[in-house]
């Protein structure tokens, strides 16, 4: 368990970067083990087996059927959609928050209809109002104005500086760097090169030796590709398999990245203020229905 924690640990941030929820999480991890032991099951006994692949997984028998019945993975409404996915969506696709142009309007943050209020209580699953606007600031999908407004930025829920295709990368190299290790740990008889050198470094000596192993690694890639390219010459097989090389440093601030979260915790945020409301005859104030 110590093993997947350390393995979750950066993919948790992921999934806070990209709004993805644990239940998504959940259901993709249960469709994924139901199909991987199926493949084991019918590679070691010749058939498939529902009852072997539940007692693989801990999962129902009765869902493991239905995971295998269906052809593609659940759509994404049935798995707990993020509620800032669903937010941003009917901001940008709903007419009672789009412009005469058809684009997402800017919305006072308090009121009725056609406010980020109204917005949030009818797409963001029960989540308060400030709540959810410091989410979508956070990743900057959402921008704060002045006089209580809102304007979107962004359609998908993603921090910005991340894109598609940074995140499909993210996936590709940690999954062939995750099962190299496997590998490596289960002591296959061909092997895959796999080595660490870490050091516990003094923090103004990290900047220049980091640069020196950019330089190297820089250097040492550009030599494997020049070997693989070599290799391609008179290749003309259909069926092949990847072979490559991943190089990359890391580095690992717990206490400082601690200290900061601690620091940013103490800071106290400004409480959103609702507009005064207007003041009927009998002297009581109108509020609008939510």
């Amino acid at each position: 368990m110590v093993a997947l924690e350390r393995v979750m640990d950066p993919l948790l941030n992921l999934m806070a970067d990209v709004n993805v929820t644990v239940q998504e999480l959940n259901q993709l991890v249960r469709e994924m083990a139901v199909r991987k032991a199926t493949r084991r099951v019918i590679k070691e006994s010749g058939r498939e087996n529902k009852s072997r692949v539940a007692i693989a997984t801990g999962i129902p028998r009765s869902e493991v059927a239905r995971i295998l019945a269906s052809q593609d993975s659940l759509p994404a409404a049935h798995r707990g959609e993020h509620p800032t996915r669903r937010v941003l969506a009917a901001w940008h696709e709903s007419p009672k928050f789009l412009t005469t142009e058809g684009k997402p309007a800017v919305l006072p943050i308090f009121g009725g209809a056609g406010s980020f209020e109204r917005l949030v209580a009818m797409y963001g699953g029960g989540n308060p109002v400030r709540a959810m606007l410091d989410e979508l600031i956070r990743i900057d999908a959402v921008k704060r104005l002045a006089n209580g407004r809102v304007r979107a930025n962004s359609r998908r829920p993603i921090i910005a500086g991340l894109t598609s295709d940074a995140i499909s990368r993210v996936g590709e190299r940690g999954g062939d760097l995750l099962e190299t290790l496997v590998n490596s740990a289960r002591g296959k008889s061909i092997p895959l090169f796999e080595s660490t050198a870490v050091w516990d470094a003094n923090p103004a000596m990290v900047l220049p030796i980091r640069e020196k192993i950019i330089q190297k690694g820089t250097n040492f890639i550009t030599r494997v590709n020049a070997l693989l390219n070599q290799s391609r010459k008179g290749v003309t097989q259909t069926n092949t398999c990847r072979l490559g090389v991943t190089v990359y440093c890391f580095q690992n601030e717990r206490e400082f990245m601690d200290e900061t979260l601690t620091k940013s915790c103490k800071e106290r945020r400004k409480n959103l203020r609702r507009a005064p409301r207007a003041v009927n005859k009998s002297g009581t104030r109108k509020f609008p229905r939510l």
